[in-house]
């Protein structure tokens, strides 16, 4: 391809983003439908005029990995630890949930192969996590109780989604699995997230206190993007999903992230602040070719839309994958059940981690074309339909105390009026 051309589709797909993001919000939906829409507009569903080659796909992961970034460097990791437990519940039983149900449908009921049969119920497990922090970012509650329980969740989902990848794919080669390479991946990952973030805030230091004897602009972006790339480079060495390695970055460059030592280091909110405010065009920039390309990689002219088949088994798997997620989300037996719902429905987008298991089944021969379809409109349904529904609830539930933001109950009520007495009194 000749660079001018390579010129020509980045800019039509940054145009295309920006137009009809803000033909989305003027609509009243959340701006990453119109980013979504975009890609369908211009790839195969509809004109046809764009495919997404090896390296838009590069800045589109790099997109992700910005996004996974901001979001880490916007949490407070006290919080995400404190929801830690309630987290893992949902990870765990949102994954479990999807798939045994569309295993079960696809091979009880559609008398699908037992391999097919796995990596159909694969395909529903894992969370988009880009597309739910988007949304969550697109009506203001990522920082909310449910916005922190919803990233961890998701954060662990993919964990588990890579796991049972691997799995599934040592079964399709072999015809069993081996625990050993789960369980040394397991390791790995675990290993990077207690060191990644340390490492990173170490760095982040180093950096904070040199940076004003630069003679050339620019350090603080420069180097906090490079740290961002190595560390979804070791991220990827280890067995985990690049963008964990953004996450991992960004909650360590947050104004709470404290080390287990030397918490002084923690202190240096101007030092965050600069890193947020210089990072954040750059995410701007990238983030839209991410969810364009989303959008591209759905081709909903290959769909055979005259199929009774197609049509049945993917509205069954489409009603069974978001009644997994939310049923993941209604495990938290102690919290108020609107708590619940929000948490659940934000664990529904699949986007491209189902994309990701989907085209692994196809170009390995498991998928036949038919099952392939029905996998992507279910993609779709979850995907493009989501944030209208998230959207929707909280603007009919955002203003009852049970989703009340953190920040909000850490206020409390406002203090009683001062009498006037008192005000005199002072004012003597």
């Amino acid at each position: 391809m000749h660079p001018a051309e390579f010129f020509f589709q980045i800019a039509l797909i940054l145009i295309a983003a920006r137009v009809c993001a803000e033909v989305a919000v003027r609509l009243g939906a959340p701006s990453v439908i119109g980013e979504l829409a975009a890609g369908l507009i211009l790839g195969p569903s509809l004109l046809g005029i764009l495919e997404p080659n090896e390296i838009i796909r590069l800045l589109a992961e790099i997109g992700i990995i910005l996004l996974l970034f901001e979001a880490g460097s916007e949490s407070d990791l006290g919080r995400l630890l404190h929801a830690g437990t309630r987290s893992a519940a949902v990870a765990v039983s949102g994954f479990i949930f999807p798939f045994v149900m569309a295993f079960a449908l696809s091979y009880y009921v559609f008398h699908q192969a037992l391999l097919v049969a796995l990596f159909v119920g694969g395909t529903l497990t894992a969370t988009s996590i880009g597309i739910t922090v988007r949304i969550l970012q697109d009506v203001g509650r990522q920082n909310s109780k449910e916005g922190e329980i919803v990233l961890g969740a998701a954060v662990l989902d993919d964990v588990l989604g890579v796991l049972l990848l691997a799995m599934l794919y040592d079964f399709s080669k072999s015809g069993h699995v081996s625990l050993t390479n789960v369980a040394r991946v397991s390791a790995l990952i675990s290993v990077f997230f207690v060191i990644a973030p340390i490492a990173a805030k170490l760095l982040a230091f180093m950096i904070s206190r040199y940076k004003n004897r630069a003679q050339t602009p620019g350090l603080v972006a420069t180097t906090i993007i490079s740290l961002v790339l190595i560390f979804a480079w070791i991220a990827h060495a280890v067995g985990a999903p690049e963008l964990l390695g953004g996450f991992a970055a960004g909650l360590a460059l947050s104004r709470r992230f404290f080390l287990p030592f030397g918490a002084a280091l923690a202190q240096d909110h101007e030092f965050s602040e600069e890193v947020q405010r210089d990072m954040k065009p750059i995410v701007q920039l990238f983030t839209p070719i991410f969810f364009v390309v989303v959008g591209l990689s759905l081709d909903l002219r290959a769909i055979d839309w005259s199929s009774p088949y197609i049509w049945a088994f993917s509205l069954s798997l489409a009603a069974l994958a978001i009644i997994g997620k939310i049923a993941g989300g209604y495990i938290l037996m102690t919290e108020h059940w609107l708590m619940r719902t929000a948490v659940g429905m934000s664990m529904v987008p699949r986007g491209e981690v189902g994309l990701i298991f989907a085209e692994l089944g196809r170009t390995t021969g498991i998928l036949d074309p038919t099952s392939y379809a029905a996998l992507v409109l279910v993609i779709a349904y979850t995907t493009l339909f989501s944030p209208f529904w998230i959207k929707m609830f909280y603007r009919l539930y955002g203003h009852r105390p049970e989703l009340a933001l953190e920040d909000e109950l850490d206020a409390g009520p406002d203090p009683p009026p001062r009498e006037p007495a008192e005000t005199a009194a002072r004012s003597d």
